[in-house]
């Protein structure tokens, strides 16, 4: 598998310094960001491949995140992270572009399953655009 790197959006602070730390001892380079708008600034700046992004965050929330980046880097591919089971949050993520959906706490094996998914996807849709 190719590297990719992944942009981690929560504003749990010590539950993103964990995944953080899980991720990068399992070698993905992988950025954090406290809130929704930190991370579009990010992914302005130096666009990851995937976006993990908790849906109720303080200011901007999951779903708002989710629609500007994908108004900004449409190619990106956006996992959704909540700790709340709600069914209407998760069609509404995946009707504005999410990838998947993934509840707190997530296993770290799972989420790296889904990441390498996700990139997977991402490279299918570049593949895709540029044939076009």
């Amino acid at each position: 598998m190719d590297e990719f790197s992944v942009l981690l959006v929560d504003d749990e602070k010590e539950f993103l310094e964990t995944l953080l730390k899980r991720l990068r001892k399992r070698r993905i380079k992988v950025t954090g960001a406290n809130s929704g708008e930190e991370a579009i600034k990010i992914v302005k700046e130096t666009p990851p491949d995937v976006v993990v992004l908790d849906v109720r965050m303080q200011g901007m929330d999951g779903i708002q995140t989710l629609a500007e980046i994908k108004k900004i880097r449409p190619a990106i591919e956006v996992i959704m992270l909540t700790g709340h089971a709600n069914l209407d949050v998760a069609v509404e993520g995946m009707d504005l572009g999410a990838f998947d959906y993934l509840m707190k706490p997530t296993d770290v094996d799972e989420l790296l399953y889904k990441l390498e998914d996700a990139f997977k996807r991402k490279i299918i849709k570049e593949r895709q655009t540029k044939s076009l």
